[in-house]
């Protein structure tokens, strides 16, 4: 592993050089990366009507018709949810030996009793790995950025994504269990790309179900490398360089090999070494964020109405410079808590797989709280605190909404982005917040990046096989994509980020509209297991 890793020091070293030429090395990024990241923007996001992604429209709308489907499953199961997590119903969900004379392919036939005694994670961990995939600096470099473009209207419309989103990840995660595999080790495969190869299988559809996944392989992986890996680097570049005060391009690489040395010591211990350390940072920097978040809004609570009358008010009436309407700030909504807490996109059903259940229903219900936390809880919290500090104390606007369209925005003269906006609104009202923010900004990026090394890791062995070679080759190239996000400037790391994790969207929608009736089934199966353990 050392050599590894100084292997991959002297590999990215020479890129330090590229600075000190006429053009930064983020411009020479920037500029190289530019034309691939608009292109598959260009075709990820084309629009049908009034500028609306149909990629944004297919995720609300079906996150709409699972949440209808189940009954509003992200109300109705939220208090069951929360048991599952902390162990109510593990005499149910144990492992039990199962009746090997009726497998199929390995596999007990409508049960993973079997499988569930060779899981690797608890139901906490599974579900600390996949939340640190999605809390991260899309919480504060994405609310702050939505806020920038569309204004406080943006708001509502997270918050009504994340709530919708809650069904698609009971849905997707349920699927993800239900069809993982087991390696002859132990070692659990699954997400999308196994319930769409297997399930498909299943309707009689084998060429769709292979097409898709080897689709969305591809897709996780460039989600890996861009808005789990690069856009992670870049935003804890950002916030580093401004703490220390550098300006120098070259001090964006360095950074960069440092969290390399750092993410990749993690990584490579697999899915036991990364849930171990996410279900400690996960919770400790989620409460401390919390905390600052709720002293800020507490200190001003006779801001928090005006704030939530604003929301309420800029979501359908908004007055951001070029947002384009109530549809340009749903839309800036909407992307960016898809962005963050990634619900239909398929890519937290891969951390889900590894959970130790034999009921796949258990793990869907224990999904469903990832953009609740995500979305509904810390987006909105960052959102306030934005929103209240751009009141200026009763004193005007700090900043104007929509600030040049680019999600820049001046404040005293000078231009900030991402979570520089949020870095400002802490440190007006917390000491040595710039440090804290500082530290939140890093370790969520490091959360994050880790938890997507393993999500693209899986895509990776579905694609190119299981040996050791593979899984190295995937997580050097990683590691370098560390360093080209910390050394690249925000823009084209951006729109790359958001086109390959929304490009995921379109073959994980094919398996969840083919399967979601086996979802229901499971539900079932469940809470029919609970209840007979109760009369029992």
């Amino acid at each position: 592993m050392k050599k590894g890793i100084f292997a991959l020091i002297a590999l990215l070293l020479p890129m330090l050089s590229l600075a000190q030429d006429e053009m930064g090395l983020d411009q020479k990024i920037d500029h190289a990366f530019k034309p691939i990241s608009d292109f598959i923007s260009g075709i990820i996001f084309f629009e049908v009507f009034d500028g609306a992604p149909f990629v944004i429209i297919v995720l609300v709308c079906s996150a709409l018709f699972f949440t209808l489907y189940f009954g509003f499953p992200n109300i109705r199961f939220f208090g069951k949810a929360i048991n599952v997590v902390r162990g109510k119903y593990d005499h149910v969900d144990h492992a039990t030996a199962g009746d090997a004379t009726i497998a199929v392919d390995g596999d007990i036939k409508d049960t993973i009793a079997d499988e569930s005694k060779e899981g690797e994670v608890t139901h906490f961990q599974a579900l600390a790995t996949a939340v640190s995939g999605t809390v991260g600096n899309g919480n504060i470099a994405g609310v702050a950025l939505a806020i920038a473009l569309g204004g406080p209207g943006a708001t509502f419309w997270m918050v009504v994504c994340g709530l919708l989103g809650m069904s698609s990840k009971f849905v997707e995660c349920t699927l993800g269990v239900q069809y993982r595999d087991i390696g002859e080790d132990g070692t659990v495969y699954g997400g999308p790309m196994y319930y769409l190869s297997k399930g498909l299988k299943e309707k009689g559809f084998a060429t769709l179900g292979k097409i898709t996944a080897a689709l969305f392989a591809i897709f996780c992986i460039g989600g890996s490398f861009g808005g789990g890996n690069a856009a992670q680097s870049n935003q804890a570049t950002i916030v580093l360089k401004e703490l220390m005060g550098w300006e120098s391009t070259s001090a964006g690489a360095i950074i960069g090999i440092v969290l390399a040395v750092l993410v990749g010591i993690i990584i490579i211990g697999g899915i036991k070494r990364i849930a171990s350390v996410t279900e400690k940072i996960v919770p400790f920097m989620a409460v401390l964020y919390l905390a600052a978040c709720l002293y800020i809004i507490l200190s001003n609570f006779s801001f928090v109405d005006d704030a939530f009358a604003l929301i309420f008010r800029e979501a359908f009436n908004p007055q951001a410079i070029g947002v384009g309407g109530v549809i340009g700030v749903l839309l800036v909504g909407f992307k960016r808590a898809a962005f963050s807490n990634e619900a239909g996109a398929g890519s937290a059903s891969i951390a889900h797989s590894a959970v130790k259940t034999k009921y796949s229903a258990s793990e869907g219900l224990v999904a469903l709280l990832e953009p609740f936390i995500d979305t509904v809880v810390i987006c909105t919290m960052t959102a306030l605190v934005i929103i209240i500090f751009n009141f200026g104390g009763g004193d005007g606007a700090i900043f104007q909404y929509g600030g040049d369209g680019s999600g820049s925005v001046m404040i005293d003269g000078v231009s900030y982005e991402g979570a520089g906006i949020t870095s400002q609104a802490f440190a007006a009202y917390i000491p040595y917040s710039k440090v804290f923010l500082t530290i939140a900004v890093v370790l969520f990026a490091v959360s994050t990046m880790i938890s997507w090394s393993y999500y693209g890791l899986q895509s990776w062995k579905f694609l190119f096989g299981r040996g050791r070679s593979a899984d190295l080759a995937y997580k050097f190239l990683f590691l370098g994509f560390v360093v080209i996000g910390a050394a690249a400037s925000m823009d084209s790391i951006w729109g790359f980020s958001d086109a390959m994790i929304f490009a995921m969207v379109f073959p994980n929608m094919v398996g969840l509209f083919f399967l979601f009736p086996i979802v229901k089934k499971e539900l079932a199966r469940y809470f029919n297991a609970i209840k007979g353990a109760k009369d029992v």
